[in-house]
């Protein structure tokens, strides 16, 4: 936490109060459970394992305890020195005497920059500890595996060696921490704002607000993609530009950024009729507005699932058969806690009919779960081609600069055409209010904990979503209908 914001990092120490003002929602809870899960899997590895028991002070002395006799692999073994404390994931005595490995396991599918530090963190301490450490490593998932039957766990992750990548950085790592230990251990708080201010606003922390009050909620750190242009947004913090009136002329902006900017500052929407029409003329009936939902558990649950792949469990579908005919609502729900994807497919083919454009929003995810479901079931593969002809993007629209409101905020998610172009349509009312809540409600359904009562609430609650997703699709390019036609 210090390496991403320092000062983040303070607030949490020193100020829980600020630092938990946030809870975590429930989405976010349910990504560090997966965490929990994968841990715990991954230590099947180790069969002779022992989980280190107790609070931290009685975890580190079980800990010197099991260290004193050498007779297994523990998980979870406390050492705390000098205000540097770890919970080593897996620490495996070798054969000569004081010489271990040691395992942080990553629910990630692959080994990431950030995990080196960690390891090369726990390495160091460890030394400091009396530890030989003869080889320490990341285990991962592994984004190849397939499972068939049984969940095979050799197969299901991959060790990678970075000892070497440990010996490296060991300098790098030995100076940062006595850094962050000089900034932590301060009474006084640091100064504002926090470093996070030279991020755009999805990378920002969970005390971004209060460390930076000047920041309006609205301005540079929201100009689209301007993640990918650091030294711009760093530019602009730098002159003490925040709102978008200040940006002057000669700050280099994309297209997009440009007409985000234009539409702000003049309140005049962008509407490239001839444009519009163009795309939406060429649609052929029958139309069909189909929205997917689905779940992707990094320990795949299923015969021929991968970590993380896509159960396909869900789909609502508005279909216009003809100009001026109200849609028709279809819909399928799996209840069950089996593999969906064959009655997933069957629905589709009894709702979906063979010709007319198939509309969604943002088609590589739907495209990427019909191939997934190919994939699966090799028989449905010409479906699918087929199928996956016939999508068009409505976002397309959009991302192309079409239709450009200020109320936007240069975002292009259907949450935010849909109160642009349909203000009388809202997720406000529902339970659910976007896909990764309904990711996390089908986490709670096919865990079979639940009460059939608390069952029927959560699909009905999945229903009212997912119908809101395709009807509101359709509603936006009826929308678009009427204004090109105006």
């Amino acid at each position: 936490m210090w390496r991403d914001c320092p000062k983040n990092a303070w607030l949490r120490i020193h100020r829980p109060e600020i630092y938990y003002a946030k809870e975590l929602t429930e989405f976010e809870q349910s990504v560090i459970d997966m965490g929990i899960e994968v841990e715990a899997v991954a230590r099947g590895l180790f069969p002779e394992g022992v989980l280190v028991p107790g609070t931290r002070e009685e975890a580190r002395e079980s800990t010197a305890r099991y260290l004193a006799t050498r007779t297994a692999t523990l998980f979870q073994a406390v050492f705390e020195r000098e205000q540097l404390l770890a919970a080593v994931d897996v620490l495996e005595p070798n054969g000569d005497p004081r010489e271990y490995s040691i395992f942080e396991i990553k629910s990630s599918t692959r080994a990431e920059k950030e995990h080196l530090y960690d390891l090369t963190f726990q390495v160091l301490l460890l030394r400091q500890s009396g530890l030989s450490i003869r080889q320490a490593s990341i285990i991962h998932l592994n984004p190849h595996y397939v499972r068939q039957g049984d969940l095979d766990i050799q197969q299901l992750f991959d060790i990678v060696d970075l000892t070497a990548g440990v010996e490296s950085l060991a300098e790098t790592v030995i100076r940062e921490v006595e850094e962050a230990k000089n900034y932590l251990l301060k009474e006084a708080e640091p100064a504002s704002p926090c470093s996070c201010i030279y991020k755009p606003r999805a990378k920002h922390c969970t005390t971004f607000e209060y460390s930076n009050p000047n920041i309006p909620r609205y301005g540079v750190h929201d100009i689209a993609r301007i993640g990918s242009s650091p030294k711009k947004l760093k530019e602009l913090v730098d002159q003490g530009i925040y709102t978008l009136n200040q940006i002057p002329g000669d700050i280099k902006l994309t297209d997009v950024q440009k007409a985000q900017l234009r539409a702000y500052r003049t309140g005049e929407t962008v509407l490239d009729k001839q444009a519009i029409r163009s795309e939406l003329e060429n649609l052929f009936y029958p139309l069909h507005f189909i929205d997917y939902e689905t779940f992707a558990p990094a320990i795949p649950p299923y015969s021929e699932y991968s970590p993380y792949d896509q159960i396909p469990l869900q789909y609502s579908v508005q279909i216009v058969g003809a100009p001026g005919e109200e849609p028709i609502h279809r819909d399928f729900l799996h209840v069950g806690t089996d593999d969906p994807s064959t009655s997933f497919f069957c629905s589709l083919q009894q709702h979906v009919a063979s010709f007319g454009t198939i509309i969604v929003w943002n088609k590589g995810f739907e495209s990427h779960v019909n191939d997934s479901i190919a994939r699966r079931l090799p028989s449905t593969k010409h479906y699918f081609i087929a199928f996956n002809d016939r999508i068009y993007d409505l976002m397309d629209i959009f991302a192309k600069q079409y239709f450009v409101h200020k109320d936007l905020c240069g975002k292009i998610s259907i949450k935010n055409v849909l109160p642009v172009l349909t203000p009388h349509l809202s997720y406000a009312p529902l339970e659910i209010h976007d896909g990764a809540t309904a990711s996390l409600v089908w986490s709670k359904l096919i865990s079979g904990r639940l009460t059939s009562e608390e069952r029927e609430r959560l699909y009905e609650h999945l229903r009212e979503y997912c119908a809101l997703d395709s009807y509101g699709m359709y509603a936006i390019w009826e929308a678009l209908m009427k204004l090109v036609a105006a």
